[in-house]
């Protein structure tokens, strides 16, 4: 059995804003495994990039905190580290992939600087040393001509291949994780396909662990180990890639497959989800989905799911896999049928 890299336990995240306390993360559990790539799905707004940037203190501190919960890496407890002491992690040991590769490299300097100074800032090498590094971390991400390449400022580069040096950033330092937040949103589909299946050419290649957040379904089907699915500030379902594509067992899980498109059904209709996600100013007591699920009960407005396993690896939090909920939900159907 795999060991745990990083483990998050009942994780608390909130937001002061003009109209109130945003409850933006509420209570996540989550465990990303030595080697493995964790996908973290769901609609904009769950909680995703917010569970993700209190992993290396990244929540600003005019308007957001850390409620609750912990986040253990190497047996230290990150929520409760210094500025200084996280600094020392983040970057070296821990790497993050932001959304848009241009606001994430200096315009104003060279690749080459950016990476090699990205390197000497956490590694006591000469520049000699360091640009022997960064060459062969280019290599590894597909960049051709690295040599040259290193001359160039970032507007000589396309989207694809500013995607490929921010990953060489992340990659530089032989980071222990590495967390990419939407790593394609501007990206188009057959670059995106390219910049995936690198993730998980370097997964292979170095061992290094992966949480990779997106709102799509579709892109993680080749890559992921293991997908948690998010909603409304939390976990609402985890499983192995096989477990959530063909054994759902949450409403919102099955809802989200349903929207992805497949070539191979060619009459398949697309089914939206209805409704709004909940209001996290004032969330709900209760499962969060319930206003949007065409399974409700009584019991998921007022009282939160007990979480169901189905395996070592498979956990939904929902009302319909408790065996007495589930007779009752049956009943009322037959009656009002």
């Amino acid at each position: 059995m795999m060991e745990n890299v990083l483990e998050i336990q009942n994780l608390h995240v909130s937001f002061s804003t003009y109209g109130g306390t945003v409850q933006a993360v509420r209570g996540v559990h989550l465990e990303l495994k030595k080697g493995e790539i964790l996908a973290i799905v769901g609609e904009s707004g769950c909680g995703k990039s917010v569970t993700s940037q209190s992993i290396i203190g990244l929540i600003p501190k005019s308007s957001g905190k850390i409620t609750d919960g912990s986040i253990i890496y190497k047996n230290k407890d990150l929520t409760k580290m210094s500025e200084k002491s996280l600094r020392s992690i983040r970057g070296a040991e821990i790497s993050m992939i932001f959304q848009d590769p241009m606001t994430a490299l200096n315009p104003t300097l060279t690749i080459g600087d950016q990476l090699i100074e990205s390197i000497r800032q956490h590694q006591d090498i000469s520049k000699t040393e360091a640009t022997k590094k960064v060459l062969s971390i280019l290599h590894l991400v597909g960049i051709s001509n690295p040599k040259e390449r290193l001359k160039q400022y970032p507007h000589q580069f396309s989207g694809g291949m500013r995607q490929r040096i921010v990953i060489a950033m992340a990659l530089i330092c032989e980071p222990e994780i590495i967390i990419a937040d939407e790593p394609t949103t501007a990206l188009d589909v057959t670059i995106q396909a390219q910049i995936f299946e690198l993730f998980k050419e370097i997964q292979e290649k170095t061992g290094v662990s992966i949480i990779l957040i997106t709102h799509d379904l579709g892109v993680v089907a080749q890559v992921a180990d293991r997908i948690a699915v998010m909603y409304a500030g939390k976990i609402v379902e985890t499983g192995t890639r096989k477990e959530i594509f063909y054994k759902p067992k949450h409403p919102y899980t099955k809802g989200l497959l349903s929207s992805v498109p497949r070539l191979d059904l060619e009459d398949e209709e697309l089914v939206p989800i209805p409704g709004s996600p909940p209001d996290l100013f004032a969330p709900p007591i209760g499962c969060p989905f319930t206003a949007r699920c065409a399974f409700a009960m009584e019991v998921c407005e007022k009282v939160y799911p007990n979480t169901y396993s189905f395996s070592a690896n498979h956990h939904v939090s929902c009302w319909l896999q408790d065996e007495r909920a589930r007779h009752h939900l049956i009943s009322t159907m037959g009656q009002s049928s």
